[in-house]
């Protein structure tokens, strides 16, 4: 069967989905999960998407229950079981003391003040072999820690962390996004590798300033004695806490770091050998434990059979389960944004729009930059966005004659734009860090992100020039 679908129709849908979602979140009761799946409903129904589902020539499904539940469960499959794992495990880290020597070797390392830069750099390469979504959660709890020491604020302190994390997932290999930019524009991963580490660091050091800067005095949130995120008068950080910890007792830096270290050196792994195509024999296995899931379970059971084993057992289950207790919002929030961002690309929206920029007079090397930025807003997946705008606009790069390393890192660029509700990392990013209003949530990290993208804007206008 064939169903066509208007583009015009669809995007109207959008817009008034969009808004919707904006009025229920900020104005009503309305929880922004069942706020989210409303909106996604509205987009399909007004979009003209089939209300009961239909089959394709192609044998694809099409409808709007449909796109809904495989964007949910696509999300949720793709990182739900990650997010379960590393709640467990971060509330390991906390209850044995582990987060607490990880605090206390990071500020001995980084030095007394610089808390932001050391989880920023942290993040920053943690997540070139990882996706950033999984690494904030396994690490978010060092911030909670440092907040606790310290008397910072956790979002200032989550957001450094955040930040570093999603610039390098979103522009250095062997990261699979940028990974595959760099195959379909044809260019040498290695070159790419060091071009976007080097551009990477003037977007994570402006994030940094701005969670210093604005948001540690305007959402000053610490963890209490209790383990909350609590709101608090401000105060001037303690900047002798951390280094006067008593550690008696707490866990060695190794063993405390162990579970985080396992886990992203099997993923590692897996990356560059599957990247260099050495599939076969022991890397065969290799690359089966270094799946994401099945890398982050053993870091989890590493935190078990060490960090864990002061604990009894009805302790430690009780503690995991505490743990698990705290993901279900994340998961479900997380779930509707994959949700959202499913139907408009059953719809063939996100295909519309870019075909329809890819039409206009745009100067060649801002096209890429253009359409991952706009298929980034749209649609909330940063990898759907630069791998859609680099199939689109590489072939146009090279007959052109224009740079493709630097078409390829616009495609990059574009796709940190404006994280919000129909970005699974939004979630993930606010819901950690306690931050419940939508307006609060969409100052503290969807203004970070879009500095992120601006700063890159700005690099890849300065290159091509000299490019």
């Amino acid at each position: 069967m064939v169903y066509d679908l208007s583009g015009p129709r669809m995007l109207l849908g959008l817009g008034i989905g969009i808004a919707l979602l904006i009025f229920l979140v900020l104005k009503t009761k309305v929880q922004a999960f069942l706020a989210l799946i409303l909106c996604t409903i509205v987009v399909g129904v007004v979009g003209g998407m089939p209300l009961a589902n239909v089959t394709m020539d192609d044998g694809k499904t099409l409808g709007i229950v449909n796109s809904v539940t495989s964007g949910f469960g696509g999300t949720l499959g793709s990182i739900g079981i990650i997010i379960g794992f590393g709640v467990m495990m971060g509330q390991i880290f906390e209850v044995t003391g582990a987060a607490k020597r990880m605090a206390y070797t990071f500020l001995k390392l980084f030095g007394k003040g610089r808390e932001e830069e050391a989880l920023a750099i942290t993040g920053f390469v943690v997540s070139i072999p990882i996706f950033c979504d999984s690494g904030f959660v396994v690490l978010s709890p060092i911030a909670k820690a440092l907040s606790k020491v310290t008397k910072k604020s956790v979002v200032a302190l989550g957001v450094s962390l955040a930040a570093g994390l999603v610039v390098t997932h979103s522009l250095v290999p062997p990261t699979p996004g940028p990974l595959g930019v760099c195959g379909l524009f044809g260019i040498d991963v290695g070159i790419f590798i060091l071009l976007t580490l080097v551009l990477s660091l003037p977007m994570v050091i402006c994030c940094i300033i701005y969670a210093r800067k604005f948001l540690a005095k305007k959402y000053y949130k610490i963890v209490d004695d209790n383990g909350d995120i609590v709101d608090a008068p401000y105060q001037e950080a303690d900047k002798n806490a951390a280094l006067d910890l008593d550690m008696d007792g707490v866990p060695g830096a190794f063993e405390s770091f162990a579970p985080l270290l396992f886990p992203i050196i099997l993923i590692l792994i897996n990356t560059v050998s599957s990247a260099l195509g050495m599939k076969t024999g022991i890397f065969e296995v290799l690359i089966f434990l270094g799946q994401p899931i099945v890398a982050v379970g053993i870091g989890l059971l590493v935190a078990i059979f060490t960090l864990g084993r002061k604990l009894d057992r009805a302790t430690a289950l009780k503690e995991m389960e505490k743990g698990m207790a705290s993901a279900g919002i994340i998961m479900l929030v997380t779930g509707g944004g994959g949700s959202l961002g499913q139907i408009i690309k059953d719809s063939g929206l996100g295909t519309y729009m870019a075909n329809g920029i890819a039409q206009t007079a745009i100067p060649i090397i801002i096209l890429p930059l253009i359409i991952s930025t706009a298929m980034r807003f749209i649609q909330g997946s940063g990898t759907v966005a630069m791998t859609t705008a680099a199939s689109i606009t590489a072939p146009i790069i090279v007959a052109a004659g224009a740079n493709p390393v630097l078409g390829a890192v616009a495609c990059c660029v574009g796709s940190l734009f404006f994280g919000y509700f129909n970005d699974s990392y939004f979630w993930v990013v606010n819901r950690t860090l306690g931050v419940e209003e939508a307006k609060d949530q969409l100052t503290i990290w969807s203004v970070t992100s879009t500095i992120a993208w601006a700063v890159g804007v700005v690099e890849v206008l300065v290159l091509s020039i000299f490019m």
